[in-house]
Formats: structure tokens, sequence, C-alpha cells
């Protein structure tokens, strides 16, 4: 798939939560290129002295019929922070698409299971899936209400179903203790999310047969399997994650070596 490096515009910057930025891009020529369900992007971060490596973000939303790209970023350090700074009519210097993308079938019931950052890129796999005639059903995990993001978006797309470890929204406890996963099945499942939390929805899958992918998010530098850094274990041997992944089946993985 071809990559760009392009200038594209912020259109909009809206705080979901302090530590939350949702950004809104558009491309100044009016052609934003087709993006797969799944791959990030590399952000070239300004007025942060300290911050010489490009920032790898997921995309959440991505529309070329629209013109119109969303990044969800949470705000961790100063280059995260020097992004949340960007105003409506500056430009991003943005290089993607890159990595590959979730599996896009016809048909299927799909669970999607997302928590913290990781639920941006689900946003735009429910939408994609839902226009290619599957069933999108959504499960979202945080540690309190305040930690599930753009439910009404979501909610537009699919069923939403939620859990909270305080059980402030939801059912209570993780994601992989929800009552949907006993009183519903599913064609596939994705995950994207803390490691923790997505070995969890991989164990569950690999004991109930259920074809699972994830989204992995390790560290990635260069964004194009250059700078090493993002290395994971796969059955496969030593892989990069920002290319040949971030996107990989559990069977690819070695979480369940003994």
């Amino acid at each position: 798939m071809k990559k760009y490096v392009k200038d594209l515009l912020v259109e909009r910057v809206d705080f979901l939560r302090e530590d939350y930025v949702l950004i809104c891009l558009a491309d100044p020529d009016g052609k934003m290129p087709p993006c797969l369900p799944g791959q990030f992007v590399e952000l070239a971060v300004e007025g942060s002295p300290s911050t010489f490596l490009r920032r790898p973000i997921s995309i959440n939303w991505c529309e070329p019929e629209a013109n119109r790209m969303d990044l969800l970023i949470h705000i961790i350090g100063e280059g995260t922070r020097a992004l949340s700074r960007l105003k409506s009519g500056d430009t991003l210097n943005t290089l993607f698409p890159l990595g590959n993308g979730f599996t896009v079938p016809s048909s299927g019931k799909y669970l999607l299971v997302g928590g913290g950052v990781g639920t941006a890129p689900m946003l735009n796999y429910g939408r994609v899936l839902k226009e290619a005639g599957c069933e999108p059903v959504f499960l979202l995990g945080g540690r309190s209400a305040k930690d599930i993001l753009q439910l009404e978006r979501f909610e537009e797309i699919g069923r939403v179903f939620i859990t909270t470890e305080d059980a402030s929204l939801g059912e209570k406890g993780f994601v992989t203790n929800h009552s949907v996963l006993q009183n519903e099945t599913f064609d596939a499942i994705a995950a994207c999310g803390p490691k923790p939390m997505m070995k969890a929805v991989a164990g569950f899958a690999r004991e109930h047969g259920v074809n699972c992918e994830v989204s992995l998010e390790n560290m990635m530098a260069c964004g194009l399997g250059a700078c090493l850094c993002c290395v994971e274990k796969t059955v496969r041997g030593n892989v990069c994650v920002c290319k040949e992944g971030p996107v990989f089946n559990i069977n690819d993985l070695t979480w369940f070596d003994k």
C-alpha cells in the first residue's frame, strides 16, 4: 500500500478529557488517501526541543470520501503534549498509512474489544465492518466511567457493552468478565489495548475456538522497520510490529508457548 508524507490541515482539536485529545485532519489537496482499519500514522512533533522522533498514533477514523482523518492522542509525555497544543488551521506533517490492518469480511458478527487509547482503532474498524455488511459489537473497558471515550460515536455504529473496575458504568470487572461473552457467540474477535487485556481476550478466543486478531502497541519510532525498537517474537521469528503488524492473528504470536 502506497505511503505518503503530507502536511495535513488541522481542522479541529477537541479535548475529550484533560489527557486525551482528538485531532481532526483533512488533506489540503482534498484527496485523503485510503487507510485500512488498524493502520497507524507517524507524526512529526514541532515546538518540542526534546522530541526528535515522530510519534506513532492509531487511526481513529478515516473517511477518504469525506477527506477526513481523526487521531485520538493520549497525552503522556512532552511529544504528545506538544501535539495537543495544535490549533485549527495548523498543519501536521504525517507519514501514513503504516502497517497492516484488520481482516474485513463481507459477513459475520464481530466482537471488537478496546481498552484505554486502544479503543481508537476499534471505532474505525467497526465503521468499516458495518459498511461491509458485518455486525460489529463493541466491548469497551476502563477503570471508571471517565475512561470510556467517544461512547456516542460507538453507539452510532453498533451495540456497545462496557466494563469498569469501579462499576461506575456498565458491568464491574475486566472485559473478559462481561456477561456478553457468555450470552452471545461471535464469528471473530479483535482487540487493542493494554497487553494483559489483549492476552486475556486472546486466551478466551483460543479456548472457545474463535478467530482473533490483536493490534500491538509496541514502541514504534520509525514506522518502517528500520530502527528495530518494536520487535515482537512470533512463531515465524522476531518481526517488526510497525511493518509486519501492528495487527496479528493470535496464532502467529508466542503468547501461548509454555
